[in-house]
Formats: C-alpha cells, sequence, structure tokens
C-alpha cells in the first residue's frame, strides 16, 4: 500500500454521509433505506454508495431491480468498529433531544457491530462466557475446549471460514472493554436473533434480549436478567 493508497481509503470515511452509511450491521440494505437514515436525497445517496462500492468498502448486490449494498466482509466492519472506538462516545454529537437519546441509549444498552453483539449486552455475554471458563481473555482471545463444547451443545458450527479467527476480541466503542468477535460471536448473535432470544428494536442496529432470552441466557451462562435490561 502506498501513501496515495491509504489516503483514498480516508476519503472514503471522511464525510459525514458516507460515515452514515457505514454505521451499518450485517445486513443488506437499500440505496432508499441509507438515504432516509442519512436524511438525504436519493440521488446524493447513490453518488456516495457509489464511491463507497468502488473503494471496496461496501459490496453490491442486485435482485431483479433492486440495489442492495452491505459492508465488504468483517474486516471492514473492524475498521469501521475500530474507528468508532477512537471517537468514543459523546462529544459534538451526542443526543440533543429525548427521541435521539433514547436511541442511543438503546445502542449503548445492546447492539449488533456488524453481525455480532456489541454495547453491553456484548460485553455482559463475553465476561460471562470467561468467568464461566469458555472463553480466555488473559492469553490472547481464544474459546477453551469447553467453550468449544458449549457451541457444539447448542447445535453451533464453527468450522473454519476463510482467514476469520473463531474468537477474537473487538474494542466496544461505548464500553471501551473487549467484545466476543469472531466465528463464535457471529455464530451466537445468529443463534440468539433465530431463536428470539434477541429482537431488533427500531432501524438502528440496536438490539433487546426478550423475556425468553433472559431465561436462555441465565440458564446456559447465569447471567442475571438485570443485567440485561
Amino acid at each position: 500500500m502506498t501513501s496515495k493508497d491509504l489516503a483514498s481509503l480516508a476519503s472514503l470515511f471522511a464525510d459525514e454521509t458516507r460515515a452514515a452509511f457505514l454505521l451499518l450491521d450485517g445486513r443488506a440494505w437499500t440505496a432508499g433505506e441509507l438515504a432516509r437514515h442519512a436524511g438525504v436525497e436519493p440521488s446524493t445517496a447513490s453518488e456516495h454508495l457509489g464511491k463507497l462500492v468502488a473503494g471496496g468498502v461496501l459490496a453490491e448486490e442486485r435482485q431483479g431491480r433492486h440495489r442492495y449494498v452491505r459492508l465488504a466482509d468483517a474486516g471492514t466492519a473492524q475498521l469501521v468498529e475500530d474507528l468508532a472506538a477512537r471517537v468514543g462516545p459523546g462529544g459534538p454529537d451526542a443526543p440533543r433531544n429525548l427521541r435521539a437519546a433514547s436511541a442511543a441509549q438503546a445502542m449503548a444498552r445492546g447492539r449488533t457491530c456488524y453481525d455480532h453483539f456489541a454495547g453491553r449486552l456484548g460485553i455482559t455475554i463475553t465476561e460471562a462466557m470467561t468467568g464461566r471458563g469458555l472463553l480466555r481473555q488473559d492469553t490472547g482471545f481464544a474459546l477453551t475446549d469447553q467453550g468449544l463444547a458449549w457451541f457444539e451443545g447448542l447445535g453451533l458450527s464453527l468450522a473454519p471460514k476463510g482467514r476469520r479467527p473463531v474468537a477474537r476480541g473487538c474494542l466496544d466503542w461505548t464500553e471501551r472493554r473487549l467484545h466476543l468477535a469472531g466465528l463464535a460471536g457471529s455464530a451466537l448473535c445468529r443463534h440468539a436473533m433465530d431463536t428470539g432470544w434477541c429482537v431488533r428494536i427500531g432501524s438502528e442496529r440496536a438490539v433487546k434480549v426478550t423475556p425468553a432470552g433472559e431465561r436462555a441466557l441465565e440458564a446456559a451462562l447465569g447471567i442475571d436478567a438485570a443485567d440485561l435490561r
């Protein structure tokens, strides 16, 4: 990579509208949805999306007349989250009304970071797994044999996919601690959503734990329901 390449990549992030598009989860979004999210005209959104796709930050999918975009890969999602951790909460874009404050609180309580859990929910699950000997953080970030067996017990496969690690620590930008990412984080998040342990709320990445999820996480990891609300 040359300095020109690095500057070109950085320029993709150096626009508020494009930055709004990059704060996505792992789902696919239409240009219209992203335009409404960022508060811009569809033509403006299309122009910015074209730059992000051309720069390899977003991947484009077409189904019939519909065009969808998503974050290009887990590496891109990690880069966005790492940058967000550098910025941290608050600052000039701190919530300025009750609705914005409620949305910010929901995101801090629980959200998806690309395809795994983040916020207090992600940290709580990660710490519970560590406390039960399923995950080690003292010598890197890795599942133990007991942890691998725990995932197998849930019927979750952690078969390698490309170069993505089984477990990786991802710095949480609201909690400033590591939450579980990698194949294990993705599999657990997908399982929780598929089984109804967690549901999405609003149009952002925010999620909340359902009563069934509270019972399941208490049984599986000994997490107190009060720590999930």
